[in-house]
C-alpha cells in the first residue's frame, strides 16, 4: 500500500459523512479534539494569540497565553491544536504552543529529514525564544522530540515533561501502525472513553490540514516506525528533572513503553493517569494539568 493510500481513504470518507452539528464552531483536526463534556473550543482560542517566530530564517507559527514561567509545548501527530490543558496551564504559566515545520498549512522543509533534524531546530527555537530556560512538554510524536532535545543539550531546559512519548517500543506492547488505521480506528484507540472517540469523529475536519499533518508525521516517524532505536542508549544524558505522564489505557503507545523512559533518565518519575487512553490532553486535562503544575512548582524551588 502506498503512503498516502490510507490518507485518500479518510479524505473519501469524510466527504461522503453527513454535515453533524456539533456543540462547538472550531475545526478539530487529528487526534486532538477538545472534550464535548466541558469547555468550547471557541472561547478557549479567544483567550490566546498568534506570532510567527524568526527562526534562522524560516517563520515558525506559534500560540501564546498567559504570564508566569514558560512552557514550550511541542505537539503530536494529530496537529497544534489549542486544547483545555493549554489553557489550563496557561492559568499559571507562559504557555508557547509552535506549530512543527511541515505541519498544518506549511510544506516540509526540505531539510527536515527525520526526527534528529528537528530536535536540532528545536534548539534553535529555544535560543530564537530568548528565556534562559523553559519547561520543555511533549506529547506522543512530540513527547519523543522533546527526548530528542534533551538528549542534545539541556542548557535552556528547566524541567523536562513527556507525555506517552512515542521513540520507545517494547517488546511487551508493540506500537500498531497508525498509518494504516481508519478515521474510525483512530479515534477509537485514542481514546479510552468512546463517548469522546464517536464526538471526534462528528466534528468536521479541515482534510487539507489533515492530510498536511499525516505527511508531516510520516516524515519523522515512517521508518522505523514511530521510534529511534538508538534513543535509549542516550537517555542518560538528560540531566534535567523529568515527569512521565501515561494513561493507563492507551492502545497508541501502550503505557508498557513507560519503562525504558524510567530506566534511562536518572531523575525521572512516572505519573499514570487511570481510565485513560492516549490523548492526555483532551480526556484528562484536569488531572494532567494539575499534575504538571504541581512538578513546575516543586522544580522551581
Amino acid at each position: 500500500m502506498g503512503l498516502f493510500q490510507p490518507f485518500r481513504v479518510a479524505f473519501i470518507r469524510q466527504r461522503n459523512r453527513p454535515p453533524v452539528k456539533t456543540r462547538s464552531s472550531a475545526r478539530l483536526t487529528g487526534e486532538n479534539i477538545l472534550s464535548t463534556r466541558e469547555g468550547n473550543a471557541a472561547d478557549l482560542v479567544k483567550k490566546m494569540h498568534e506570532e510567527m517566530l524568526d527562526v534562522r530564517g524560516h517563520k515558525l507559527r506559534i500560540r501564546k497565553q498567559g504570564d508566569g514561567a514558560p512552557v514550550l509545548y511541542l505537539h503530536g501527530a494529530g496537529g497544534a491544536n489549542w486544547s483545555r490543558l493549554h489553557d489550563e496551564l496557561s492559568a499559571d504559566s507562559c504557555v508557547i504552543a509552535p506549530e512543527h515545520p511541515g505541519f498544518g498549512r506549511s510544506d516540509i522543509p526540505d531539510w527536515m529529514m527525520g526526527m534528529s533534524d528537528l530536535a536540532y531546530f528545536y534548539l534553535d527555537v529555544l535560543d530564537a525564544l530568548g528565556f534562559e530556560q523553559v519547561h520543555l512538554v511533549g506529547h506522543s510524536i512530540g513527547g519523543w522530540l522533546a527526548a530528542e532535545i534533551a538528549i542534545r543539550n539541556t542548557k535552556r531546559i528547566k524541567s523536562l515533561t513527556l507525555m506517552a512519548p512515542a521513540g520507545i517500543s517494547s517488546p511487551d506492547a508493540p506500537f500498531q501502525d497508525i498509518f494504516l488505521w481508519t478515521p474510525e480506528e483512530s479515534a477509537a484507540n485514542n481514546y479510552y472513553d468512546q463517548a469522546i472517540a464517536q464526538a471526534r469523529l462528528a466534528a468536521p475536519v479541515d482534510m487539507d490540514i489533515f492530510l498536511q499533518n499525516r505527511a508531516g508525521a510520516a516524515r519523522l516517524a515512517w521508518s522505523p516506525r514511530l521510534e529511534n532505536l538508538q534513543l535509549a542508549r542516550w537517555l542518560h544524558r538528560v540531566d534535567v528533572p523529568t515527569l512521565l505522564v501515561w494513561g493507563r489505557e492507551d492502545k497508541v503507545i501502550p503505557y508498557a513503553c513507560h519503562g525504558a523512559y524510567q530506566k534511562g533518565i536518572a531523575q525521572a518519575e512516572l505519573a499514570t493517569i487511570e481510565r485513560c487512553g492516549h490523548a492526555l490532553h483532551t480526556e484528562a486535562a484536569d488531572q494532567v494539568s494539575a499534575r504538571l503544575n504541581a512538578f513546575f512548582r516543586s522544580v522551581a524551588r
